[in-house]
This record gives C-alpha cells, structure tokens and sequence, in this order.
C-alpha cells in the first residue's frame, strides 16, 4: 500500500485500541508504527538497483522483524510518551498490530511481501488491489481527517474509525471476489486456447478492481492478456511474449544481478533486445497501456547494461503516455468495451 494509506489506516487503529487511553497521540502513534517496515528504502540507498528491488518488502516485512521490532518500539515510545501509567505490555500488543497490519496489507499487492526472510525467499502475493486504489483508501482518508479536526472527547469517534475500517475491508473483500471471477474465467480461456501454464497470476490495473492483468507463464515465455468483470465475452485475447533466456547467455552484464531479479520476478519475465542493449521485463508490474496497445513494453524493464541507469526501476514508465485520449480508453475498457486494435506496424 502507498504510505498515506498506511498512516491513514494506522491512526484509525490507534484511534480504536488507544484512543481512550492517550488521545489523538494514539491516532500519531498508529500512523508512524505503520510506516515503521518501510524504513528498508533508506537500506537500498547503498545498495545495487537489482538487490535493492529484491529487498524492498523483504526483511522488514517479515514475521521475524515483527517479533524483533515491536518490545523496541514499545521502549521507545513508552520512553518518548513519559507516561509510566501506560504498561509496556499495553504498547507491545498496541504497535504490533500496527507493525503486523502493514505486513498483511501488503501482501494484498503484486510486489509480493517477504513473510517468511531470511528462512525462505518466497514472496506472498495476494495480487488482489492496486498498490494505490482510491476506492481502498478514501474512507481512511476521511476518516483521518474528521478524527483530526474533531475533539478528543467526541463520542462518535470511534463510529468514524471503526465505519472507515469495515468499508475498506468490505472494499478488499468486494476485490478478492472479483479476483476469483478473473481467476474461474482465465483457467477455462487457457484450457480453451490450449495454454498449459506451468504458474499464472491475475492483478488488477491501476487505481481499480474491474479491469484485471492475466499473465500466464510456461518454459517458453508468459500469454499477456485483460479481463474486465464486465466483459460480456467468455473469451480473453492473449498476446505472447517469449522468454528469450538464450539473449541472457550472451550477456556479460553481473549474472548474480540477473538471478536476483528472475528470483524477484517468481518467474514471470522476458528477455527483449532494444537497440544495442538488453531489457529484463519482469511481468508482475503490468504493462504500459497494455490494454490499449497489448505489444507495448512492460513497467518494470531493468537495462542489462552497466552504463545504463536503473535507480527508478520500480517506477520507471507506469504512467507513460497517460494522457486523455489513453485515460478515456482505460475508462472503456473498464466498463467492458473492447478498444480497436492498433494500427500493426
């Protein structure tokens, strides 16, 4: 989730378990204690742009830095309150489910959550909402904002936060359920296609849960592909894109930088040849207008190249040529329609 979401989700739980006990300080306390596991950006600073993807949401995601971090930030704030009135055991259980409810939310997001380091590299991915959907966090937003602007003996706080919390959770179960739609309508297209992935995975396009991005992967390379729950058609267009290790051979680029990122990408990506470089798709991060142009690149492209720049990795291209035209097609395809098919070059 993108970090307002956090803090917004975190003060409405601070409000809800603390609120009585240290007023709107619990609401402050909530907020940062969530935005506490995305301190691993500042590690990434010194580290290579390959490691750094792979630990962001790794180690201070997992079940472990839960256990670890949660008695230190106890102390800490125990100590930084000054309120001794306030048990220890009061803020463990206080800051750990802020800390645990971080972890789960973003497991709900495609980038896949490191539950289980440094024991296992295995990435949780619910890939059930947009990392930011408005949809998700505007009731916590709200609710952060009449909780700040009201007193702290007003009696219907608890209603805002708890009513803010149960819509967004309504909200990702609403997503998970389209989820499974998606996932019931791909499984019967790929037995119609005669596709036989060895993994696959749906996730929803940006800022929405209606229109969903099916990647399915075998050895040979992944079947792109969108799906609308309002498509009336029992049928998805798949693009293929071929996986192209062979190009990888021929690289002199680092190969533990390269094994980094296939083990990031769970195995869903593609090796493409531009100009006189290589690009390492990973096909988790959706495409650029996939749905509009099914051939145009992928989000996340890392250059195997070491004079090239790959410091905005995670962010490089996801709104490339988001104009009005390329918005209002989005809005379409939302609703079910299908866009006409580009021009083949």
């Amino acid at each position: 989730m993108d970090t307002i979401t956090h803090f917004a989700a975190g003060a409405c739980i601070g409000e809800l378990i603390a609120g009585h006990k240290l007023g709107k300080r619990a609401m402050v306390a909530g907020g940062f204690a969530q935005l506490v596991p995305d301190i691993d950006f500042v590690f990434g600073m010194w580290m290579s742009p390959a490691a750094n993807a792979m630990a962001h949401r790794g180690l201070t995601h997992s079940i472990l830095f839960l256990i670890l971090i949660t008695p230190v930030l106890a102390w800490g704030v125990r100590r930084l309150w000054g309120d001794k009135a306030v048990p220890i055991s009061f803020w463990i259980f206080f800051l750990g489910v802020e800390v645990l409810t971080h972890l789960i939310l973003d497991a709900f997001n495609a980038y896949g959550t490191g539950w289980f380091e440094p024991f296992s590299h295995l990435r949780v991915s619910f890939n059930a909402i947009f990392v930011a959907d408005p949809f998700f966090s505007l009731p916590l937003g709200l609710a952060l904002v009449l909780l700040l602007f009201t007193r702290s003996n007003f009696r219907w706080r608890n209603l805002i936060a708890t009513s803010a919390l149960a819509l967004s959770a309504t909200y990702l179960a609403y997503a998970l359920y389209n989820k499974w739609q998606v996932e019931r309508i791909s499984n019967k297209v790929f037995a119609l296609h005669g596709i036989a992935p060895t993994s696959h995975f749906s996730t929803p396009t940006p800022f929405n849960s209606w229109l969903w991005y099916v990647v399915a992967t075998d050895k040979n390379g992944s079947y792109v592909g969108y799906r609308s729950v309002l498509d009336q058609s029992n049928d998805i267009h798949f693009e293929f894109f071929p996986r192209n290790d062979s190009l990888i051979e021929e690289s002199s680029f680092n190969q533990e930088e390269i094994k980094t990122l296939k083990q990031l990408s769970q195995g869903h990506y593609t090796i493409e040849a531009r100009a006189d470089t290589l690009m390492f798709n990973d096909l988790r991060f959706g495409q650029m207008l996939g749905w509009q142009y099914p051939r145009n690149g992928f989000v996340f492209h890392f250059y195997l190249h070491p004079d090239l720049d790959n410091t905005l990795v995670l962010q490089r291209g996801r709104f490339e040529g988001w104009d009005y035209v390329a918005v209002k097609a989005f809005l379409r395809r939302i609703l079910g329609n299908e866009l006409p098919a580009p021009p083949r070059e």
